[in-house]
């Protein structure tokens, strides 16, 4: 005999994932903006992505809300259960991620019109890398590929490189002019929120194979 529950529970399944990728199209569209905001230094597109961050807050806690009324009422097991849990930890790190975006249009309204002390390079190819292992993580989610979720990792090597390689760059200005810090600080602060987004990044695809394997541990070094 068929289960009655099943097509209502595989419905709320659907609809949690959909939310779940509706979350990250939003905060790639955040990062994208914050990035922008500061290559194009444009104040009311940083103070758009600040205003826009109370929307992600919102979907984050409806997805939450969606995960307890799923645990509540269908009492899943396995891998139901681990799915369950896992959108519910997917959602709180890319609605963290979408803060990591707002702190960065944050400093470019604190910035206004004050002059980049150096060009703009690794802090885009570190965005970019972020915005690449965003998509893979939920490509990954969506197809349950555990392959892919390793290949997002793997990523996270890239955002650390350039971050200290940002961070030296950075701190042999402050050395060499006191008179600097304040701009050094702005771009070395972003290229910090950056770091995290990947790292977050790396924790959306370890749920990714906890749903498929219920193997739950945190990626260190190579995977």
């Amino acid at each position: 005999m068929s289960n009655p529950i099943r097509p209502t529970f595989d419905h709320e399944l659907h609809g949690l994932q959909d939310n779940l990728l509706r979350l990250g199209s939003m905060l790639e569209a955040a990062l994208g903006r914050a990035i922008q905001s500061l290559t194009t230094r444009d104040v009311g597109l940083a103070q758009q992505v600040v205003a826009d961050d109370d929307k992600i807050n919102a979907l984050r806690y409806e997805i939450e809300e969606e995960c307890f009324l799923a645990l509540a009422t269908q009492q899943p097991t396995a891998r139901d259960l681990r799915s369950v849990m896992a959108a519910f930890s997917m959602a709180a790190d890319l609605e963290r991620m979408a803060d990591h975006a707002e702190g960065i249009a944050t400093i470019v309204v604190r910035m206004g019109d004050e002059p980049l002390l150096k060009p703009l390079i690794d802090i885009p190819r570190m965005a970019d890398t972020c915005r690449d292992m965003l998509r893979g993580a939920l490509d990954a989610y969506v197809l349950r590929d555990e392959a892919k979720a390793r290949a997002v990792a793997r990523r996270d090597d890239v955002i650390d490189d350039l971050y200290q390689q940002v961070f030296r760059e950075l701190l042999s200005f402050m050395l060499e002019d006191p008179h600097t810090i304040t701009r050094a600080l702005y771009l070395l602060f972003i290229a910090h929120n950056l770091e995290r987004i990947g790292d977050r990044a790396v924790n959306l695809a370890e749920r990714v194979i906890f749903i498929t394997s219920g193997e739950l541990k945190e990626f260190k070094g190579s995977v």
